[in-house]
């Protein structure tokens, strides 16, 4: 992947977890997978803050064979299976410091066939979920689990950015409403964009929320 401009362990800390959440908004999602690279623009993401946030694995300072990837090195990858579905979370801050951000959707750009084909599906529906986006891309087991970014197969490429023209702020989806970090807005979506997981026709924008 040398032509891209890849993201280092680096780019995952020095900044609040839900700044980095917003940062990665418009950045090419890349997978050297075994039938070439495939990829998207991420489109939406959600924080997860670490021990005082109800929502995050690691609440109360739990931690398991299961979330030990949180505790590690800022870019570590935190792969996890969720109800059939395996989920991409990227570690954030400091070692020891269990915060991160999970991929919500991705826009596909890089060879959307491909894409199209792993995931069975075509249009929105290729990608406009978390665990979707990973069937998309090809990624059905956790092997890259614990691995830095910039070991792995996956990248975060900053050449082929986009810029958002409003990035919004909403609750996160699929964790406890009346828990006290249940309606904190924590998810970030470029608006507009059709490949947000919960969008509505409606809302969808011709140029798909990017300002260029």
């Amino acid at each position: 992947m040398s032509k891209f401009q890849l993201v280092t362990p680096a780019f995952f800390t020095g900044r609040p977890t839900t700044k980095i959440a917003q940062d990665l908004l418009g950045t090419m999602l890349l997978y050297r997978s075994p039938q070439g690279i495939v990829g998207g623009l991420i489109v939406e993401t959600e924080a997860y803050l670490g021990t005082n946030d109800t929502a995050a694995h690691a609440y109360h300072g739990r931690r398991s064979a299961f979330s030990e990837p949180l505790y590690r090195e800022p870019g570590t990858l935190y792969i996890y299976r969720l109800r059939a579905n395996y989920l991409l979370d990227l570690v954030t801050q400091p070692a020891e410091t269990p915060e991160g951000v999970l991929i919500r959707a991705i826009e596909p750009v890089i060879d959307v066939n491909q894409l199209i084909s792993n995931r069975g599906k075509s249009g929105v529906l290729v990608s406009n979920g978390p665990g979707k986006l990973m069937q998309a891309l090809g990624i059905q087991d956790q092997e890259m689990n614990l691995q830095l970014i910039t070991d792995s197969d996956l990248a975060i490429d900053l050449a082929q950015r986009r810029t958002p023209q409003q990035i919004t702020a909403v609750p996160r989806v699929g964790v406890n409403a009346e828990a006290a970090s249940g309606q904190l807005p924590l998810r970030f979506i470029v608006a507009g964009n059709p490949y947000i997981s919960d969008s509505r026709k409606r809302d969808w924008r011709d140029d798909h929320g990017w300002q260029d």
